[in-house]
C-alpha cells in the first residue's frame, strides 16, 4: 500500500525512482511503468496545471446514461470525502459528484470542476490516466501518483466501455483520502461502470426501437393511400409460408446486416439453396427524434417493390455511387470496426437508379413489387460492428487452418503475419529468443530477441528486417508485453514515449509511413514465453480498439501453440540428428579394396534411421552396408545406432552376408519383444529395418552381396553401362524365421558400386522409374572420381525436399596385382614345414620385407604345424603384401584354434600366444570348405 510521510512503500522507491536509483521490489508493474512513461514525457511531479477544455458535450449519450448512477454513487457515499467523477475516452472529466457537497467549494478546480484533462501525457500517473493505458480496472495509492498534488489521496477507476463496438468511451473513478481506502471499493466502481454501460446500450436500443417505429408507421400509411403497395408487409419470420426456412433467413439476415452498414440505397440479388433468388433492398431512414437509420426489406417476386416516403430530409438524401452498396459491397469495417469489408457476394447487382430517397427503382433488373418482409432495421454503426464481429469469427475460423501447417518456427510466425494482414493489421513483426528457433526454452527472452518475420501490405516501411537481433529498452509497449506477459494496447503511437524513445529517428520514420496504432501481444503456450507478436495499423485512420486487442491475442494464443510444438520438434528434430551424425562413420578407414565416397542428408520433416558404413576385412577384403530403420525421430536413430554396432560385431566375426542378416533380424526381433512391454505405456516400438550387406575381395574381384528388403544396388561397368543386379530380395529384417540368400558378382576392376536407401529415389512427386533412370544418367560416368559420383547423384536424383532420409555410398573397385600375392599348397606332413619357411622368406625377400621375415617365419610354422597336425586337407599357405603383410593359412577343418595361457608344465598351448604377440591382427574366418587363419604384420612397424 502506498502512502505518504515516514511510512514504507511506494514513497521510497518514487524518491529512489526521481533520483534515477534503480527500483528493484515494491512497484507494481503498471505503476513502475506509468512512471518510466512520465519521465519519457518530461513531467515534472511538482506539475501543478493540466489542460483544460470548456468544449465538451455537457449533454452527451455518456453524460445522459450515467448521470443517475453517478447520483445514486454520491448518495451511498454521503457524508464522505469521496470525489466521483466521469471521464471521456480523452481522459477529460465531464462531471463530478460529491460524498460532501461542501467539498465542491472548498478543492482546488483542478479537483472540483469539469473540463480538466487527466490523460497520463498531462497529468502522470492517476486513476484516470492508468484506467486508459492499461484498459483495465486500477488502483492507485499515495505516493504511486506522480504528481505530488494527489500523494495524499487514493482512487480506483474503471473504463467504460461501448459494449456493442467494445470500444473504451469514458472512465469512472473514486476519488477518496488514502484513510479512507475499502476492499469493496474495486467492486462497486465495477459494478456502477457496468451499469453506465447498459444505459448506453438502453439508449440504442430505443433509438432503433424509434426507427422501427418510424418504419411501421410509414408502411401504414402508404397502405392506407392504396397506389403505392401492391404487395403486402410482413416480418422476415412471415415469409415461411413463401418458402424460406430459418437457414434462408440467416442467410438473408447476414446480407442484410452488411447492407445496414451504409446509408445509401441499394438492391442486391442473394442466391439462397435449392436455387431460389430473393432482392434485398435498403433504404435510408430518419425517425421523429431525428434519428438516421437504414431498413433492409426481402422482396419475394421479380417486380419492383414499393419505397415508402420516410421522414428523410430532401437536402440530406444520399445518392448510390456507381462504387457504393449497391454493387452489393457497402462501406463498412474489414474485420474490426472501421475496416472495409470482403467482397460482394455473388449475384448482387446495382440499383438502377441514382435520386432522392423518396424515388423508386426502375429500369431493367429492378426489383418488383410483390410480397415483401422487413429484414433488418437499424443505425449503420450497428451494422458496422455486427459485420466487424462475424468476420473476427471468420477470421479465427481461417487462423485455425493457415496458421501451423508445418513444424518450422519461422513459418509458423510467418503464417501468423498472413493470416493477420490485411484484415486485423497493416503490418506485422514476430519476435523471438534465438533460442527458441533452437528448439531449446530461453533462460531470458527480454534479452535474445531475434527479429524472425516483418509482413506488411508494403515492402518500404522502415521496420528491421528479418534476422537481426531486437534489443528493447524498458518502459516499451514491448518489453512491457513480456515483462507482464499480457497484450500492451498503443492506440496513438504518436503520443507513446516509451515506444518513441526506444529508437527516436526510427520510430520517427515509421511514423512517417502513417502508422499510428499498436498492439503487442506476448506468444505464450504451456507457461513458455515464446517471444513478442506487433501488429500495427496505418491504412485504416481508426486506432486498435479492445476487440482488435482480444482478437490479436486469440491469433497469438493459436500461433503460440503451433510455434511451441515447431520449437518441441526442432528440439527433438535436432537431438536425433545430432545422435544420428554421432552414430555413422566420422570418417573412413583405411583400405585397398575400393575408392569410397559417401553422402548423408536428413529429412526436412525428421530426421530418420538411415545409415551406412564401410568395415575392412579379412585378406583385404572390405564389407559395404547401406540400410534404413523404418520410421523417424530419436526412436528411429537409436536403432539404427545398435544395428550399425550389431552389424559392425558380426562382420568382424567373418559372417557370410546371408548369415550377417540372419544375426541382425534375429536381433531386431528380441529388440521388438523386449520393447513390447514398454509399448503398453506408450513407448513406440521397432517395426523393422531393410539392410544390403556386400563384400568384395580384391585379389579375386568377387562381389558377395545379400539384402533384406532394401533397394538393389547399382553397378557402374568399366564401359559406363549402368545395371541393377537382381539380387534376392529378402524380407525386411524384424519379421524372423525367413531366410536370406547370397549372390555373387565378378566386378573388373575400375566397376563402380554404388549403394543407396530409398529416400533417393522415392518420391511422392515422382515416378519410382523416373528416379531410377535419372540415378542411371547420373552414374553413366565411368572415369569420374567417386566424389564427384556421389555430388552428381545428389544433384540429380535426390528430392529438393526429402520427406525420407537419403544414405548414398559409392564405391569404385580395385584389384590387388597377382604380383603380391603369393600362394603354396602344402601337403599334410611335417617335415616339409621348414620349405614352405624358406619360400616364403624368398617372397618377402623379393618384396623388399626383409624386416619381416623373422615374424613372419615364425608366424608361418606355428600356423602351418597346426594345420598339418589338427587340421585337415587341402591346406594352403597365403601371402598378401598389401598395405599390411597378411599371412594365410587354410585347411578343410572348421574346427577353430583358441588363443589360451599354456602353464608352465605344459609342452604345448603357446602357438598361437606367440602369433599374437608377433602380429598386428590375427583371426579365423570360416569358408565353405572349412577355415582361414590369418595374421597381419604391419608394413611400417618392420
Amino acid at each position: 500500500m502506498g502512502v505518504t510521510g515516514d511510512e514504507i512503500g511506494p514513497v521510497r522507491s518514487r524518491e529512489r525512482f526521481l533520483l534515477g536509483e534503480p527500483v528493484a521490489d515494491g512497484v507494481r508493474g503498471p505503476i513502475l511503468d506509468s512512471w518510466l512513461r512520465c519521465q519519457s514525457l518530461g513531467l515534472s511531479p511538482d506539475q501543478t496545471e493540466l489542460p483544460y477544455r470548456d468544449d465538451f458535450d455537457p449533454d452527451s449519450r455518456l453524460v445522459r446514461a450515467a448521470g443517475p448512477v453517478l447520483d445514486r454513487l454520491a448518495a451511498r457515499f454521503s457524508g464522505s470525502q469521496m470525489n466521483v467523477c466521469l471521464a471521456d475516452g480523452n481522459g477529460t472529466v465531464i462531471r463530478r459528484r460529491f460524498g460532501e457537497p461542501s467539498l465542491q467549494h472548498s478543492l482546488p478546480p483542478i479537483q472540483s470542476v469539469p473540463g480538466f484533462v487527466f490523460a497520463e501525457r498531462f497529468a502522470g500517473t492517476n486513476g484516470i490516466g492508468l484506467a486508459l493505458a492499461e484498459r483495465r480496472l486500477v488502483r492507485v495509492y499515495g505516493a504511486e501518483h506522480f504528481a505530488q498534488r494527489s500523494q495524499a489521496n487514493a482512487c480506483s477507476a474503471t473504463p467504460i466501455r461501448d459494449q456493442l463496438s467494445g470500444h473504451v468511451v469514458g472512465v469512472l473513478c473514486l476519488g477518496y483520502p488514502h484513510s479512507y481506502e475499502d476492499p469493496e471499493l474495486p467492486a462497486v466502481v465495477r459494478r456502477a461502470a457496468e451499469r453506465i454501460e447498459r444505459r448506453l446500450m438502453e439508449q440504442r436500443s430505443a433509438r432503433e426501437r424509434a426507427l422501427l417505429r418510424t418504419y411501421l408507421e410509414a408502411g401504414h400509411l402508404t397502405r392506407a393511400g392504396g397506389d403505392a403497395v401492391n404487395g403486402h408487409l410482413l416480418a422476415l419470420d412471415e415469409l415461411g409460408d413463401s418458402g424460406l426456412d430459418r437457414g434462408d433467413q440467416m442467410i438473408l439476415k447476414e446480407k442484410a446486416t452488411e447492407l445496414l452498414c451504409s446509408t445509401q440505397r441499394a438492391a442486391v440479388e442473394v442466391s439462397l439453396p435449392h436455387g431460389r433468388g430473393v432482392t434485398l433492398v435498403s433504404s435510408p431512414l430518419v425517425s421523429r427524434s431525428g434519428v438516421a437509420g437504414v431498413v433492409v426489406e426481402a422482396v419475394l417476386t421479380g417486380e419492383a417493390p414499393p419505397v415508402h416516403h420516410l421522414a428523410v430530409p430532401p437536402h440530406d438524401a444520399p445518392r448510390a455511387g456507381p462504387a457504393g452498396p449497391a454493387t452489393g459491397a457497402p462501406a463498412g469495417p474489414r474485420g474490426t470496426p472501421g475496416r472495409p469489408p470482403a467482397a460482394p457476394a455473388a449475384g448482387a447487382t446495382a440499383s438502377p437508379t441514382e435520386g432522392p430517397a423518396d424515388s423508386e427503382p426502375s429500369g431493367p433488373g429492378a426489383p418488383g413489387r410483390g410480397v415483401r418482409g422487413l429484414v433488418l432495421v437499424g443505425e449503420p454503426e450497428v451494422g458496422k460492428y455486427a459485420v466487424a464481429a462475424r468476420r473476427r469469427l471468420e477470421l479465427l475460423a481461417e487462423a485455425s487452418t493457415r496458421i501451423g501447417t508445418t513444424l518450422d518456427v519461422t513459418r509458423t510466425a510467418q503464417e501468423l503475419a498472413e493470416v493477420a494482414v490485411p484484415r486485423l493489421a497493416d503490418y506485422v513483426t514476430v519476435d523471438v529468443p534465438e533460442a527458441v528457433l533452437r528448439g531449446e526454452e530461453s533462460a531470458d527472452p527480454h534479452t535474445e530477441l531475434h527479429r524472425a518475420v516483418v509482413h506488411g501490405i508494403r515492402d518500404d516501411c522502415p521496420f528491421y528486417p528479418a534476422g537481426r537481433p531486437v534489443d528493447l529498452l524498458p518502459g516499451t509497449p514491448h518489453m512491457r508485453c513480456l515483462d507482464s506477459g499480457r497484450a500492451v494496447l498503443e492506440a496513438d503511437l504518436r503520443h507513446s514515449v516509451g515506444w518513441i524513445d526506444q529508437e527516436p529517428e526510427h520510430a520517427r520514420r515509421i511514423l512517417a509511413h502513417d502508422v499510428h496504432s499498436l498492439v503487442c501481444v506476448p506468444l505464450l503456450a504451456r507457461g513458455v514465453l515464446l517471444g513478442v507478436a506487433s501488429f500495427y495499423r496505418s491504412q485504416d485512420p481508426a486506432p486498435f480498439g479492445d476487440d482488435d486487442c482480444w482478437l490479436a491475442q486469440e491469433l497469438a494464443a493459436r500461433a503460440a501453440l503451433c510455434i511451441d510444438n515447431a520449437r518441441r520438434y526442432t528440439r527433438e528434430h535436432t537431438l536425433a540428428l545430432t545422435l544420428q551424425h554421432s552414430l555413422l562413420p566420422h570418417g573412413l578407414p583405411e583400405q585397398g579394396a575400393v575408392e569410397v565416397a559417401h553422402r548423408y542428408l536428413p529429412a526436412e520433416s525428421g530426421v530418420g534411421g538411415d545409415w551406412f558404413d564401410v568395415i575392412p576385412l579379412s585378406g583385404t577384403r572390405v564389407a559395404l552396408l547401406v540400410g534404413d530403420v523404418v520410421g523417424h525421430g530419436l526412436h528411429a536413430a537409436a536403432t539404427m545406432g545398435r544395428l550399425r554396432t550389431a552389424a559392425r560385431n558380426f562382420a568382424e566375426l567373418e559372417l557370410a552376408p546371408d548369415e550377417l542378416l540372419t544375426h541382425l533380424d534375429n536381433l531386431l526381433v528380441r529388440l521388438d519383444r523386449e520393447e513390447g512391454g514398454e509399448n503398453a505405456a506408450g513407448s513406440s516400438g521397432i517395426v523393422g529395418a531393410t539392410c544390403l550387406y556386400a563384400v568384395y575381395d580384391p585379389t579375386s574381384q568377387l562381389c558377395t552381396m545379400a539384402r533384406a528388403g532394401h533397394p538393389p544396388p547399382a553397378l557402374v561397368h568399366p564401359d559406363g553401362s549402368v545395371t541393377f543386379p537382381d539380387l534376392p530380395a529378402g524380407p525386411p529384417l524384424g519379421l524372423g524365421g525367413l531366410p536370406f540368400e547370397t549372390a555373387e558378382i565378378q566386378l573388373p576392376p575400375g566397376s563402380t558400386l554404388v549403394l543407396y536407401t530409398d529416400g533417393l529415389i522415392e518420391d511422392r512427386e515422382r515416378d519410382l522409374d523416373v528416379a531410377v533412370d535419372q540415378l542411371s544418367r547420373a552414374l553413366a560416368h565411368p572415369d569420374r572420381a567417386p566424389e564427384d559420383t556421389c555430388q552428381a547423384v545428389i544433384d540429380a536424383v535426390a528430392p529438393d525436399h526429402p520427406a525420407d532420409d537419403v544414405a548414398l555410398l559409392v564405391a569404385r573397385t580395385l584389384a590387388l596385382p597377382a604380383d603380391r600375392i603369393a600362394t603354396w599348397d602344402v601337403p599334410a606332413d611335417p617335415s616339409l614345414v621348414s620349405g614352405i619357411r624358406a619360400a616364403a622368406t624368398g617372397q618377402l625377400a623379393d618384396w623388399g620385407l626383409d624386416e619381416l621375415a623373422f615374424a613372419a617365419e615364425l608366424m608361418l610354422s606355428e600356423l602351418v604345424t597346426n594345420a598339418v597336425r589338427y587340421g585337415g586337407e587341402p591346406i594352403q599357405v597365403r601371402l598378401i603384401h598389401d598395405r599390411n603383410l597378411i599371412c594365410e593359412v587354410s585347411d578343410g577343418s572348421s574346427t577353430a584354434p583358441h588363443l589360451r595361457r599354456a602353464a608352465s608344465t605344459e609342452e604345448g598351448g603357446r602357438g598361437l600366444f606367440l602369433v599374437a604377440q608377433l602380429a598386428h591382427a590375427w583371426g579365423t574366418r570360416y569358408t565353405p570348405h572349412g577355415k582361414v587363419i590369418w595374421a597381419e604384420c604391419a608394413v611400417d612397424a618392420a
